[in-house]
């Protein structure tokens, strides 16, 4: 199979419009890992991601009939802005066909390259199947954005330019997947000329197609797919990509949302460019590895496949640091309700820093704390810190890896509500547009009270709420069933233990 990709990648045309992107080191990276860090800058072309070179090279394969009549593709992203890239500079007419949960700066990029923006829908299935029906109608060729050979040819010239830009032996290339046009164009090139080199693909824990794929076998659907790296949110590998993948991918590395976070940090503290976070994960995957494997001295290269950022989404981002580089505990702690309590709490750590810490009076005898801690790079400290503090007689509860603490709570913290009876707990997702937030609460209807609500924005194209109601013994049925006729996706929370620690109606301690 590489075999028959490398002439095609050879004669790829993409530099019509893309540009040879640099290869260069990432030096604080280098100097922490003690490794040659190496970055490709696919941050770095006209539409800011690796995008236009398989659209510009299936595009410019069309006949001359099929580039009359006009392309379409289905895309929130960068595929998008490639194809609206690709068809101007050909003089070919293109529409692209968005859900409506869009961003703004997304919608005006595509615009502003001259393509026609059609919104449907609030998912990628409902606007891909709006662009079938426009293609049954007006007769457009569909520019698919990584199940096509041309185009996985076209992100193959990423690996080409790194051959010849580096000719240390690399140890391995880590590689953002989606779709896996990427991982396959690269993978395809990498092994035919080096098959000594690991080729690493990198996925959210709560997106990993390729590694499901890998591990059975065969390709497969996942049930859901998460929301934050929303470049690389794709429920099945592809079929073509798979075919490559699962010979010539050594492995795949699944990383957290707050490793993508760190992961953007790091990239802007070498490059002083935004990473999206598709755009970083080959760096957060990279990290992992070197701190599993323990290497020293290596060359190691990594993808930066995009920088589209929203920059609202950046407060998100930064919250989420220095738990993603593991700098940072977040504890519940149980202190005495009594003068002087907390001085000897900042005593107990002996002169750790404090990086939050969020309390309200809400009990005469003990009040718990929401804090967070500075510890070492890598979590190094963590445990240490929780077992000093109980040794010390404090009850502590380690919420560091609890969604919902840093997701909503640590921004809700204002005691108990202890005359709320009955009170059910759900995190919900919707769709960020104008409107949604008053559809959604519309939608609940009146039968049931709400007892609490917390909704952030974070210029993603879905948004997250943390609601409460209060709901009698024997209505849970009934309630379940409203909120599936609502359509959002939603988890009960009510018995998860940072809800019960600060908002629940009991009192709570940690235990």
């Amino acid at each position: 199979m590489p075999q028959r990709y490398i002439k095609k990648i050879l004669d790829a045309r993409v530099y019509d419009v893309a540009i040879e992107t640099p290869l260069t080191e990432a030096r604080s990276l280098s100097k922490r890992f003690e490794n040659n860090i190496l970055l490709k800058r696919e941050d770095l072309q006209p539409v800011f991601s690796f995008k236009i070179r398989g659209a510009y090279n299936r595009i410019a394969q069309l006949s001359e009939e099929q580039k009359a009549k006009g392309v379409i593709c289905a895309s929130a992203g960068n595929h998008a802005q490639g194809v609206a890239m690709s068809a101007k500079e050909l003089g070919i007419k293109a529409v692209i066909v968005m859900p409506q949960t869009t961003p703004d700066i997304k919608v005006k990029s595509v615009r502003d390259r001259g393509a026609k923006v059609v919104l449907k829908g609030d998912a990628f299935d409902e606007a891909a199947a709006h662009a079938q029906e426009l293609i049954r109608k007006h007769g457009y060729t569909y520019i698919p954005p990584f199940d096509d050979p041309d185009v996985i040819a076209g992100q193959g010239t990423v690996a080409m330019e790194m051959m010849w830009q580096f000719s240390h032996p690399l140890h391995a290339v880590f590689i953002p997947v989606g779709g896996g046009g990427l991982v396959a164009g690269m993978a395809a090139y990498i092994k035919y000329l080096r098959p000594e080199i690991k080729v690493i693909g990198v996925e959210p824990e709560d997106s990993n197609c390729l590694q499901a794929a890998m591990k059975a076998g065969e390709r497969v659907i996942l049930d859901e797919v998460g929301i934050f790296a929303d470049g690389v949110a794709v429920r099945q590998i592809g079929e073509e990509p798979w075919k490559i993948c699962k010979d010539n991918v050594d492995e795949v590395i699944t990383v957290s949302t707050d490793e993508i976070c760190a992961a953007i940090k790091d990239v802007f503290e070498d490059t002083r460019s935004i990473a999206e976070p598709a755009g970083a994960l080959s760096v957060a995957g990279l990290k992992k590895y070197v701190q599993r494997e323990q290497l020293e001295g290596e060359n190691l290269a990594a993808v930066l496949s995009g920088a589209n950022m929203n920059f609202d989404r950046l407060r998100y981002i930064s919250e989420r640091t220095e738990i993603g580089e593991q700098r940072e505990a977040i504890l519940a702690v149980t202190i005495p309700e009594k003068p002087g309590a907390f001085k000897t709490f900042i005593n107990a750590l002996h002169k750790r820093s404090i990086t939050e810490f969020n309390y309200r009076y809400s009990d005469a005898q003990n009040a718990v704390i929401f804090v967070g801690i500075q510890i070492q790079a890598g979590g190094y400290g963590r445990d240490e810190l929780v077992q000093e503090l109980r040794e010390t007689g404090y009850s502590v509860v380690d919420l560091t890896d609890s969604d919902l603490a840093k997701q909503h709570i640590r921004h809700m913290v204002g005691g108990h509500a202890p005359s709320i009876s009955n009170e059910k707990v759900y995190q919900f997702e919707f769709p960020e547009r104008p409107g949604a937030l008053l559809k959604f609460l519309m939608s609940l209807g009146t039968r049931w009270n709400i007892s609490m609500f917390h909704y952030r924005n974070h210029g993603a194209a879905y948004s997250r709420v943390l609601l409460g109601a209060q709901v009698s013994d024997g209505e849970e049925q009934d309630f379940e069933k409203m909120l599936d006729k609502v359509g959002f996706r939603y988890e009960d929370m009510t018995e998860n233990e940072a809800y019960r620690l600060f908002l629940g109606a009991g009192n709570g301690s940690a235990k």
